[in-house]
């Protein structure tokens, strides 16, 4: 309860002095359990998604691989968020996930520790998502993608159904791309 009022009232203070909010202002644990800036990807365009082992999305990795080896070099970073926030479909532990991920799916794009993405106990990102721009824009289900540009602004959020490597993700991708 006390680290959700400080982060609040952190957020607060940011947004009263002048300093309009982006996706770089905030930090995850990384699935190896190091610090994860997304300001460390500022000038880049950024896909996060949050992920399940146990969906029937879960194929989604594949079609998000493919997005991130094709568009890495021209800008492009994948951020997987595990969650069991829905249907309890990642019960697994850190090493777990990232295990499943490898071999199923050969992910080698960046993934977060297991975090919540709704409700008051979301992870701060999530949180600040749906302040920004409604709780229509929280994530309904796992797979949830938000496209954030390159000054870390988001510029788009597409559900579960949208495939990764559908022509509508492409373009947007391609759009969000730097210049």
């Amino acid at each position: 309860m006390f680290r959700k009022l400080v982060l609040a009232l952190a957020l607060v203070l940011l947004n009263t002095q002048g300093h309009a909010m982006s996706a770089w202002d905030f930090t995850f644990d990384s699935i190896d359990g190091k610090p994860l800036s997304l300001s460390d990807y500022k000038g880049k365009a950024l896909l996060v998604v949050n992920t399940a082992s146990q969906c029937g999305f879960t194929p989604q990795y594949k079609g998000l691989q493919a997005l991130w080896s094709h568009y890495r070099d021209k800008g492009l970073v994948v951020l997987g968020v595990p969650s069991n926030d829905f249907g309890g479909q990642e019960p697994g532990t850190a090493a777990e996930i990232k295990q499943f991920c490898e071999v199923n799916f050969d992910v080698d794009f960046p993934l977060t520790a297991k975090q919540k993405v709704v409700g008051g106990e979301a992870h701060p990102f999530y949180r600040w998502i749906a302040a920004e721009f409604g709780e229509g824009a929280a994530p309904r289900w796992n797979f949830h993608k938000y496209l954030i540009d390159a000054s870390g602004q988001m510029v788009g959020a597409y559900p579960s159904r949208v495939a990764p490597e559908s022509e509508e993700m492409r373009k947007a991708i391609e759009a969000a791309l730097p210049q």
